[in-house]
C-alpha cells in the first residue's frame, strides 16, 4: 500500500515535526488525523492543506488522557474508515540537573513522553490487528543515545519507549505490526518552550539556532519508513546535523 491510500493520525501536530509530517504525507496524498492540545493551531493547520488539496482533520488530544488517544484513532476510523499509521510524536523536555529535585517535571516527561506512547499502543493496536496491519512510528530522540547532563530524565523516558518498542517488534513478527523508532538530534521545534530551567533553556535555544535541522528533515525520514511495502520494516532511524556531536 503506497502512502497515497494512507491514514496517518499525528500526536503533538500543531507545530514542529509533527506539522511538518502532517503537511509532507498529506501533500503525498494521506490522509491525515491531527492531534494536539493547542486546537487553534490545528484548525489553521488542517485549513491550510486542505486548500492545499489534501485530506485533513483535527482531534483535540491530550497524551496524558488516555481516553483522548483512543478518540483520536476512533475519529480517523470514523471519518477514513481505517488507521494505518499512528504517530506518536507529542512530547516535552523538562530538562535540568536532577540536583534541582524538580519532581513534577519528572513525573510530566513520564506522562507525556512514556505514558502517552503506550496510551497510543493501546488504543491502536486492536486496530491495527483487527485490519490485519498497522505501522506504529514514534519520535523518541539522540538524548537517549548520547547520555548528558541535565537530560537524564528526559533521557530515561526516551530510552524506556526505545525499549518498549523493541520488546513490541519482537512480540510482533506476524507481518501484522511495524514500528519505527526516529531518533531526532538538534531540530528547529518549539520543544525548548517546556524548559523550565533558564540557563538550561537558553543554551539549547542556542543551539537549535546554531545548527539544528528542519523540522520537514524528520519528516521525510518519517515518510520514507511509511512509504515501504508492508513487508518491510524500518526499525530505527537517527537523523542529527552533521556537526552534532
Amino acid at each position: 500500500m503506497s502512502t497515497l491510500n494512507k491514514v496517518v493520525a499525528i500526536t503533538g501536530a500543531s507545530s514542529g515535526i509533527g506539522e511538518a509530517t502532517a503537511r509532507l504525507l498529506a501533500e503525498r496524498g494521506a490522509a491525515v488525523v491531527l492531534g494536539a492540545r493547542r486546537t487553534e493551531r490545528l484548525d489553521l493547520l488542517a485549513a491550510s492543506i486542505r486548500e492545499a488539496g489534501g485530506r485533513a482533520i483535527t482531534c483535540a488530544t491530550d497524551v496524558t488522557r488516555r481516553a483522548d488517544l483512543e478518540r483520536l484513532v476512533g475519529t480517523a476510523v470514523d471519518e477514513f474508515g481505517q488507521l494505518d499509521v499512528l504517530v506518536s510524536n507529542a512530547g516535552i523536555a523538562k530538562t535540568g540537573p536532577m540536583s534541582d529535585l524538580d519532581v513534577d517535571g519528572w513525573s510530566a516527561m513520564i506522562d507525556v513522553n512514556l505514558r502517552g506512547v503506550l496510551y497510543g499502543v493501546a488504543a491502536a493496536l486492536p486496530i491495527f490487528r483487527r485490519q490485519g496491519r498497522g505501522h506504529l512510528v514514534t519520535t523518541i530522540s539522540t538524548a537517549g543515545l548520547k547520555i548528558v547532563p541535565t537530560q537524564a530524565v528526559y533521557a530515561g523516558t526516551k530510552n524506556a519507549v526505545r525499549t518498549l518498542l523493541e520488546g513490541l517488534r519482537q512480540e510482533s513478527t506476524d507481518g501484522v505490526l511495524r514500528t519505527t523508532s526516529v531518533s531526532p538530534g538538534f531540530v528547529r521545534t518549539e520543544l525548548t518552550d517546556s524548559i523550565e530551567d533558564a540557563r538550561v533553556r537558553e543554551q539549547t535555544r542556542r543551539t537549535m539556532d546554531e545548527f539544528g535541522i528542519a523540522p520537514a528533515a524528520v519528516a521525510r525520514a518519517i515518510a520514507f519508513a511509511i512509504e515501504q511495502p508492508d513487508d518491510v520494516e524500518i526499525g530505527d532511524i537517527t537523523i542529527r546535523p552533521t556537526v552534532q556531536n
